[in-house]
């Protein structure tokens, strides 16, 4: 091989790797811009319920005072009691739907059970429509379809499944490289590999596999009905998901309200998704403005831009309660740090991160988080762990109260960049409400009962899992920069 030839063969490999680099860098940055599809990132208008229209539910694992454990649930108990009582339609999205996992003698048959429901009313009324939206991972990332979604399907319910690829990349340095790569192969076929979640009728493919590295979701969970002439909307921080319903978590039930806002944001999903929601506009009833407690349906961003004008505006004196599975977004950490400097009270119930569906994990973020609000705050911020025992504190919520009205914020959403910076799809509803409601009683007293282990054991004191590693700190930094994680 002459002189000439070896260079023109190192220019030729130069140019490619050139090429391959230019295509990258102009995925990966426009996969951190590109245009959001239209209806996401949605702040709904300030809609307004009485006190008889909107229910705070919730569902505990505890240890009772007399030493035996308690599993006390209000959450599918009255997303069942729609399903069942719907006339006309039903629209749900929820992010986990399979029942995969082993040892699943020891969990309740949350999947399984609204599928039969689902399947059961679609029978004896075919004329309901019914929308499933749900999460590439119930079929593993296109990797076969679940035994669930084939059952909807074949009794003529409409499952969406949600095209992650038109949202933002969370976990951009590898998913600009899967873009470009990987994409265009697909991911169906018969799979090889283990199930991860334990599904033991179905191995899955690496193309599957590659693709949840991506590491985004629609991780909303909210189902919409109509009965006797309203609609009813329950926002929740649950899954219909087997391997999950031991777990705590919130809900709010509302009387029509913020009905409008839901449906067109799920019309949104539906259609990014190439698919339609038709209901008929006649179904959908006005909505009354002449009632006193406000609510509000947010998605994505908007739940953030939302609460840091909230907790921003907090006074000394007033009180911050949080009760969070992921909080790890750098905006509200500083945000609750400025608002202890003020003189607001805060005090947060954690997760430990420690148990994952039979699996022990390394307590990161919160435990990182937990650290730096505690050293930096001077020990100031108060904050708890609930005391789970496989299961998780899968709350998300965020009581501020002020002098003369209390804010509320629950639903999907936990506080971490992928949650709340427009990159996965999430659902929560804003409740303002004069301190002396009803509902606002309920709410703080759920709070006060797990904070001082009111006849039971619910939280354990900051010490008991209390983490000073600068080695996992700097960890969970990267993590929640660079989108390389779980949460």
């Amino acid at each position: 091989m002459t002189k000439k030839t070896k260079l023109t063969k190192k220019k030729v490999i130069l140019s490619i790797i050139y090429i391959v680099l230019t295509v990258y860098f102009l995925v990966f940055f426009y996969s951190l811009t590109k245009p959001l599809p239209e209806g996401i990132s949605l702040e709904g208008g300030a809609r307004y319920v009485s006190e008889d229209e909107i229910d705070f539910l919730y569902d505990l694992n505890y240890l009772h005072q007399n030493g035996s454990n308690v599993i006390e649930q209000e959450i599918f108990k009255n997303v069942f009691f729609l399903v069942d009582n719907a006339e006309n339609f039903i629209i749900i999205d929820m992010f986990l739907f399979n029942a995969d996992y082993t040892n699943k003698e020891r969990f309740i048959p949350l999947t399984t059970t609204l599928k039969d429901k689902l399947i059961a009313k679609k029978k004896s009324n075919p004329n309901l429509q019914i929308y499933f939206i749900t999460d590439e991972i119930n079929n593993f990332y296109g990797s076969y379809t679940s035994e669930e979604i084939k059952e909807l399907k074949e009794n003529n319910i409409n499952v969406i499944i949600t095209d992650l690829t038109k949202l933002r990349d969370s976990n951009p340095a590898y998913s600009s490289f899967w873009r470009i790569f990987l994409q265009p192969f697909g991911t169906s076929g018969d799979g090889w590999i283990t199930h991860p979640l334990g599904n033991k009728n179905h191995n899955v493919t690496l193309r599957s596999y590659l693709k949840l590295i991506n590491t985004k979701a629609n991780h909303r969970k909210v189902i919409v009905a109509d009965f006797n002439s309203s609609i009813y909307s329950l926002v929740t921080s649950a899954n219909p998901h087997e391997a999950s319903s031991l777990h705590s978590n919130v809900a709010l039930l509302i009387k029509d309200g913020i009905h409008k806002d839901i449906i067109e944001a799920e019309k949104s999903v539906a259609k990014f998704s190439s698919s339609e929601i038709k209901i008929n506009n006649s179904l959908i009833p006005e909505i009354s403005e002449n009632k006193d407690i406000q609510i509000q349906f947010l998605t994505e961003q908007k739940i953030r831009s939302n609460l840091l004008k909230d907790i921003d505006s907090s006074t000394s004196g007033e009180t911050i309660d949080l009760a969070m599975f992921y909080l790890s977004d750098r905006k509200i950490i500083k945000s609750l740090l400025n608002a202890q400097e003020r003189g607001v009270n805060v005090n947060i119930i954690l997760d430990s991160n420690k148990d994952a569906f039979a699996r022990e994990k390394n307590g990161i973020p919160n435990r990182q988080v937990a650290y730096e609000l505690f050293k930096k705050s001077d020990g100031k911020i108060n904050i708890r762990w609930y005391n789970t025992r496989g299961e998780q504190f899968h709350t998300k919520m965020i009581i501020i109260k002020k002098k003369d009205r209390t804010i509320v914020y629950l639903g999907s959403a936990n506080f971490t960049k992928r949650n709340l910076g427009d990159l996965n799809l999430e659902a929560d509803v804003k409740l303002s409400s004069p301190n002396n409601k009803s509902i606002i009683i309920e709410i703080d007293s759920y709070f006060n009962r797990l904070w001082n282990n009111v006849n039971g054991s619910y939280t354990l004191d900051f010490e008991s899992y209390k983490d000073s590693s600068k080695t996992k700190y700097l960890l969970y930094r990267f993590q929640e920069f660079s989108g390389f994680s779980s949460f």
